[in-house]
């Protein structure tokens, strides 16, 4: 049985010496605690850190964070520090990220299996090398350009997060919905993580970083409106943020995206990525 902890400040290099070996399907974790510590007060980006150990090292991390979900990266020991996460943080779980075989196993240790969930995805896992990216003729001709959201767009950013959780999500539409989107949206922009595609001057695509490092950036909530598909407008606008991700030395991209999707991927595999393997999402209604 291994040690079980409960990480405080004075961990992070331990924490990060293991998550980096797993880099591609950790970012979420690494973003979050770079950003918002280890100690967990209940506010946005903090969670409750639980750590198995062996020998000294951690083999192995959960993760219960302020909104519900419950954050893997656990090859060994997963289902105990599911466990163990959830008793310390006493919350509820809103769902799983993280390699899709940590995720089941969490999911089972937890007696949540038979829950309805309103996305239950075996995701397919992108990764790039920012100097492989290619960038396509339009976007490098300046037919559109990519830039962040100016606060009059602000609305509509908001709208088009919505959109994109409801389809591909599963949520609902609702004040609720529009009230969490607003302060994601607010959060990506005070962030620089937020980014638009523009048509002339039509918005025309939306693209942000959902976690974020130095090195490597996460890509999600990718969305263009359905009277706008098919024109290459979702490739341009991850492209672009990318681009402008190299000049500020970043070297790696990563995303996840249902592999039923085949929009999405033909869309990411013409600008470089490739599949390595796969990653868990489970949402919770």
């Amino acid at each position: 049985m291994p040690e079980l902890r409960l990480l405080r400040p004075g961990d992070e290099g331990a924490l990060e010496t293991f998550l980096a070996r797993h880099a591609d399907s950790s970012m979420f974790l690494r973003s979050n605690a770079r950003a918002a510590g280890l100690v967990d007060r209940g506010a946005p980006g903090q969670a409750t850190y639980v750590a198995a150990l062996e020998r000294g090292e951690i083999v192995g991390v959960a993760a219960h964070c302020w909104n519900g979900m419950v954050l893997l990266q656990a090859p060994a020991h997963v289902a105990v520090l599911a466990r163990e996460a959830g008793r310390r943080s006493g919350r509820a779980v809103a769902g799983f990220s993280g390699p899709w075989d940590q995720v089941v196993a969490a999911r089972q240790a937890l007696g949540l299996e038979d829950r309805g969930a309103r996305k239950d995805s075996r995701e397919d896992l992108y990764t790039l090398d920012l100097r492989q990216l290619v960038v396509p003729p339009a976007l490098a001709a300046g037919q559109v350009r990519c830039r962040h959201p100016e606060p009059a767009e602000l609305d509509l950013v908001v709208r088009w997060r919505v959109d994109f959780s409801v389809e591909a999500l599963g949520a609902t539409d609702a004040p609720a919905l529009e009230t969490a989107c607003r302060a994601d949206a607010l959060l990506l922009q005070e962030r620089g993580a937020g980014w638009l595609l523009l048509d002339g001057v039509t918005p025309v695509a939306y693209s942000a970083f959902n976690a974020m490092l130095p090195e490597i950036v996460q890509i999600g909530g990718v969305w263009t409106p359905p009277a706008l598909r098919g024109r290459g407008y979702a490739r341009a606008v991850v492209a672009g943020s990318l681009v402008a991700a190299h000049q500020q030395n970043a070297q790696r991209a990563v995303l996840f995206a249902d592999p039923l999707n085949q929009a999405a991927q033909r869309a990411y595999l013409s600008i470089g990525f490739r599949i390595v393997g796969d990653y868990g999402l489970v949402l919770f209604g």
